[in-house]
């Protein structure tokens, strides 16, 4: 009977152990949500409810084949990619250990001595021999819900770090893409400038040709050069930023420095005029930045309780039980049993203020949590309105862009008809030839700007880590 009563005491006690914890449970801050974005077109304000450009795989947002083999080999190569996954190894192995501290630590034990005492002159030699076997139980209870608590902040930090890589990938995503459009606008930069560099290497020798039969001065010749020496001049300088940027896409993708394969145009890259942006509270659930701040603060509201568990009682259960004898044959014969069981309550009396500085300082660390949360959110939403507004507003700058570079060839079409009509001079030329070079390379810049602000919007949305 009296180890039925102990077993149903035993019981008691896990069952109250397992329905009681201290400290708060976690509600979520509240934060204010606009009812949508800033910066949207009023087409994209009438699309709103639609499914968000963020919620897009990577491979259908950019659909280069060889920006996504660029961005595949990134993904399993990157550095950065890796320590974070590992980072997620070390987190998991402190949840496991973290949730042991919730489960009874059992040890078995076995022993075997045998002595011998020399004779003295009073006392014959004596050989004795002993042999034990022995498992003993050793169980904090988890009363309070301290471990429960200390498992639950564990769990939450290894969420954490689970949402923490995928906004390393979500960089890196957004990182190969623009580091792959800045390398195309300086392929199209150098493909102009050498397509420019023979016109002008042509234009020079028809300058030289009127030169030499006196129709025209010397003058016009030094400025015709001048025009050849300023393209070639560019083209040294573009190879370098080419290879450099090579350089940078190779470390990316966890290589040493090497060329990069290329494949659609800047000017054929393909990307939506309009992107529906869906609703800004879908992006508390989307961005992997706020995920990642919101399981910090479950894992500092957690502490909490842990904190506040040190107030209470610590009470373990101990247990051990074996057999003894003096001869290894007769050990599991006979009256060679031995068994204990106990229980102990340990209370804390007098810490100095330890307890309650803890209990502060946890609180403490969840407000700064629940803020750095709250600011996460609120600066996401500023990301997406800059992004959503620079990607309008540098179309519209593109369009221009577009129309001003055909004015300007135009002008430089007609200024070297009137000059070899000998209606003007080679400085009409010299002008209308800089100002196209010039609108081309803006041009190309424009573009690039372009599918950038395409990039951070999709980045912005919390695209990318899929």
């Amino acid at each position: 009977m009296n180890a039925r009563r102990e077993a149903i005491l035993v019981g008691l006690l896990v069952v109250l152990c397992s329905a009681c914890a201290v400290g708060p449970n976690y509600k979520k801050p509240a934060v204010p949500v606009p009812p949508e974005y800033r910066g949207l077109s009023p087409d994209q304000s009438d699309q709103s409810r639609a499914a968000s450009f963020g919620d897009q795989k990577w491979w259908d947002a950019f659909q280069d084949e060889a920006l996504s083999d660029l961005i595949r080999t990134s993904l399993k190569q990157n550095y950065d990619v890796r320590i974070a996954a590992a980072r997620i190894l070390e987190a998991r192995a402190q949840f496991g250990i973290t949730r042991a501290d919730q489960l009874p630590s059992v040890a078995a034990s076995a022993s075997a001595v045998n002595e011998r005492i020399p004779r003295t002159v009073s006392i014959p030699s004596i050989e004795t021999s002993a042999s034990q076997v022995s498992m003993s139980l050793a169980w904090e209870l988890d009363f309070w819900g301290k471990f429960r608590r200390a498992t639950e902040s564990a769990r939450a930090n290894l969420l954490s770090q689970e949402w923490a890589q995928r906004q390393v990938m979500s960089s890196l995503v957004s990182d190969v893409a623009s580091a792959y459009f800045q390398l195309r606008e300086l392929d199209l930069e150098l493909e102009i400038s050498r397509q420019t560099l023979a016109s002008r290497k042509d234009s020079l020798r028809l300058t030289q040709i009127l030169a030499d039969g006196g129709a025209t001065s010397m003058l016009d010749v030094r400025q015709a050069e001048q025009l050849v020496f300023t393209a070639a001049a560019s083209i040294p300088d573009l190879e370098r930023r080419i290879e450099q940027q090579e350089n940078f896409i190779s470390i990316l993708l966890a290589r040493n420095p090497e060329g990069i394969a290329r494949g659609r145009k800047l000017v054929d890259q393909p990307h939506a005029l309009e992107v529906p942006a869906g609703l800004p509270s879908s992006l508390l659930e989307r961005r992997p930045d706020i995920r990642q701040a919101e399981q910090q603060l479950i894992a500092a509201n957690a502490q909490i309780g842990v904190a506040k568990a040190d107030y209470f009682p610590q009470i373990s259960l101990t247990a051990s039980g074996g057999y003894q004898s003096s001869a290894l044959t007769g050990l599991f014969s006979g009256p060679a049993g031995l068994w204990t069981f106990g229980g102990s309550a340990v209370q804390p009396v007098f810490e100095g203020g330890r307890i309650r500085n803890q209990v502060r300082f946890a609180r403490a660390r969840t407000e700064e949590a629940t803020l750095f949360y709250q600011r996460t959110v609120q600066h996401a939403f500023r990301d997406v309105s800059d992004a959503l507004v620079g990607y309008r507003k540098i179309q519209e700058f593109r369009i221009q862009q577009e129309q001003l570079t055909h004015s300007a060839e135009e002008a430089t079409k007609l200024s070297n008809m009137r000059y070899k009509g000998g209606a003007t001079s080679y400085l009409e030329v010299l002008d209308s030839d800089t100002r196209y070079f010039a609108a081309q390379l803006t041009l190309a810049q424009a573009d690039l700007n372009e599918l950038r602000a395409y990039v951070e919007l999709y980045s912005a949305l919390g695209g990318g880590w899929q």
